[in-house]
């Protein structure tokens, strides 16, 4: 039996791009909603004591032909104090990918960069079927590797030619930006929420746990990519944001247990549930509408799928085995 393979995060960052990211994520999600993919509601054990967040999440998607499909699970921590308390990332995860055939492992990889990666990568496609086809700005609430992630990936798929990006932490916000002017060959600016808002594509990317800015702001045409919240208790947009916009979910079960954005609205009764209009993989393979005019503000709100991924490290091992990167191990 061939030994399992133990990709490293620097091995995974020498191989994972956001263009094949994207489509490899688009992949999924569409298999998705054509009902050829199982995933489970991740579970969650809430470290309180050590303001925590521990997740499982399996995922099997089917091949076709020969294709036996991707099996995988990841295992991923969420710690807001770690960069300030500990020196450590936020996101700290692990995928076990399997044979389906056979159950043996196939490969041990580092999640970190690759769930940075593959949020990015399910905000693209959400901004290549939901943003207006002129939008040419984006304004990011956030410059942690998250908020980097996002950029890039809306810049896979519209021709920017400026970005803003606003952030409590000032060295952080400077530090950001003047990377991402170089990365991307844009002017990355830092603003306020004002600016922010004043461009087509807005993404929030933080860590708060309460509204960034007055959902009434937000302009007609607007596409609003919202990742930083995920828990129930968690909310980076108001009742009016989400009032105000056509909300697609990356998976509408998944944010109706999990996305306190979209939560909180419901409980206030500013919506309710059939106000999410689609999930994602739906739009992208024609089954429900997205944007159906150029005054809509849309919403895709994302808690993160095991789908994106087990997609993503299905395209890692194959691009790391065509690269020889990464080491056997024996388990």
């Amino acid at each position: 039996m061939t030994m399992p393979l133990l990709l490293t995060r620097r091995d995974v960052e020498s191989v994972l791009t956001m263009k094949e990211a994207i489509a490899a994520v688009e992949e999924g999600l569409t298999r998705l909603a054509l009902g050829r993919a199982i995933m489970p509601q991740r579970t969650a054990i809430r470290m309180t004591g050590h303001h925590g967040l521990h997740l499982g999440m399996p995922a099997f998607i089917e091949g076709e032909g020969d294709d036996p499909g991707v099996l995988a699970l990841k295992v991923v921590t969420v710690y807001p104090d770690n960069p300030a308390q500990h020196s450590l990332p936020t996101t700290i995860g692990t995928i076990l990918l399997n044979d389906p055939r056979t159950g043996a492992l196939l490969a041990v990889m580092d999640a970190g960069f690759l769930t940075a990666m593959r949020t990015g990568a399910a905000s693209g496609v959400a901004t290549r079927y939901l943003a207006r086809p002129d939008a040419r700005s984006c304004g990011v609430f956030g410059a942690g590797a998250q908020a980097r992630t996002q950029l890039l990936a809306v810049a896979e798929v519209r021709h920017l030619d400026r970005a803003v990006v606003c952030d409590l932490q000032v060295e952080t916000r400077t530090r950001f930006a003047a990377d991402m002017s170089v990365r991307l060959g844009i002017p990355v600016t830092e603003g306020d929420t004002e600016a922010c808002l004043g461009c087509d594509i807005v993404v929030a990317a933080t860590s708060s746990t309460t509204p960034i800015f007055e959902g009434s702001r937000l302009r007609p045409g607007t596409h609003v990519n919202g990742i930083g919240a995920h828990a129930p208790a968690h909310r980076e947009l108001d009742a009016e944001a989400v009032r105000r916009c056509t909300v697609i979910a990356d998976y509408k079960p998944a944010c109706l247990a999990e996305a306190g954005d979209i939560l909180m609205a419901i409980r206030e009764g500013a919506i309710t549930e059939d106000h999410i209009r689609a999930s994602i993989g739906d739009v992208v393979a024609g089954l429900k509408p997205g944007r159906t005019s150029a005054e809509e503000i849309t919403l895709f709100k994302s808690v993160g799928l095991a789908v994106e991924d087990v997609a993503t490290a299905a395209l890692v091992y194959k691009l790391a085995i065509a690269a020889g990167v990464g080491k056997p191990i024996e388990i």
